[in-house]
């Protein structure tokens, strides 16, 4: 690039710096306010509907349809069983229906010929019963037998196993040549379009939540803060860490969140009057928390605070480092900017 490119964009990169330090600071008061109470508790993001796919058959696995994070509907084929023993236990049972229902033929017509021959007295009453004891258990047996194939069918059946509903595959727990038998765990998978934050609330606090009356949910990985659907208290507390878990219902799909990532439960327990300062003035590095305080003669300068809880995108609550009645930068970055321009 030719120098005087270079000088040019330079010119122009300071011009712009200094239009932005002479445009005067927009600012917002440090007041106490009236704002919502709430009371935070640590979570884990999980799906609905979220279940571990298992072999109900033995057999060598034959197929693996799917991998890891792939989507798939429902009714797929997921994996598959070698089924040729399950096949032959089903022609076996289709044998054994054929030969009860040969007995069953048999037996019958022998209870027609025996009824013939009574009602004409040519047998006794003894030979008649007999005839029709060996025709009711000749129909048992026929019927035993229908039962039994209709169970070697389904077992049939399961040298298929398909996906119970439409969701992205979480753990994949089998290879192609390995042996399963019944209640290996084949694959995992989650519905992504029903998510949940599930948070273990201590004992003391569950009446509190009880009366929560709305609750939003943030996830800082995603960056996201999000307003949840609904609130259940669970009816049963864990006697070892003495908490009861809440579940949050989130609206919607949430395509950022994946089950086991880390939330935050923000839940509206009343009002107060607190000190506090809009979000957007907050900045937040690493460790460092602070804002850029604006004088009298408009010369901002960073100042690290400490923060209570957050009101979301609204505000955030200052517990040290402000005082009432001071002003602050509501865009830190034009405000670092005007403080180096000094």
């Amino acid at each position: 690039m030719k120098p005087a490119v270079v000088l040019a964009i330079a010119l122009l990169w300071v011009t712009a710096v200094v239009a932005v330090a002479a445009e005067p600071l927009e600012t917002a008061l440090v007041a106490t306010r009236e704002v919502e109470e709430r009371y935070a508790a640590d979570g884990i993001v999980e799906a609905v509907r979220q279940s571990t796919v298992s072999a109900q058959i033995a057999g060598r696995i034959v197929a693996v349809n799917f991998d890891v994070g792939d989507y798939v509907k429902q009714g797929e084929v997921i994996v598959r069983i070698d089924p040729r023993q399950v096949t032959q236990a089903a022609a076996e049972s289709q044998a054994q229906v054929a030969q009860a229902r040969a007995r069953f033929e048999d037996a019958k017509a022998a209870f027609d010929r025996t009824r013939q021959l009574f009602a004409r007295r040519f047998v006794s009453q003894a030979a008649l019963d007999r005839a029709k004891a060996e025709l009711e258990a000749a129909e048992a047996q026929l019927q035993a037998s229908r039962a039994g194939l209709g169970v070697a069918e389904t077992t049939r059946e399961f040298a298929t196993v398909v996906a119970p509903y439409s969701g992205v595959v979480s753990a994949r727990l089998v290879e192609l040549g390995e042996m399963a038998s019944p209640g290996t765990p084949l694959m995992s998978g989650f519905d992504p379009r029903e998510m949940r934050v599930v948070a273990n609330i201590p004992q003391y606090k569950v009446g509190v939540v009880r009366t929560a009356t709305a609750a939003t949910v943030e996830v800082p990985a995603a960056n996201r803060r999000i307003k949840a659907a609904g609130i259940t208290v669970l009816p049963a507390a864990d006697p070892k860490s003495l908490t009861t878990k809440v579940r949050l219902d989130l609206p919607g799909e949430q395509p950022e969140l994946s089950p086991g990532m880390f939330a935050r439960a923000h839940f509206v327990v009343g009002r107060a009057r607190k000190l506090v300062v809009p979000a957007q003035a907050v900045i937040r590095r690493s460790e460092v928390t602070a804002v850029y305080v604006v004088d009298d003669q408009g010369v901002p300068r960073l100042r690290q605070v400490r923060t209570g809880d957050g009101g979301g995108d609204d505000w955030t609550e200052i517990l040290a480092g402000v005082n009432p009645g001071e002003k602050v930068a509501l865009d830190p970055v034009k405000a670092g900017i005007a403080r180096a321009e000094e």
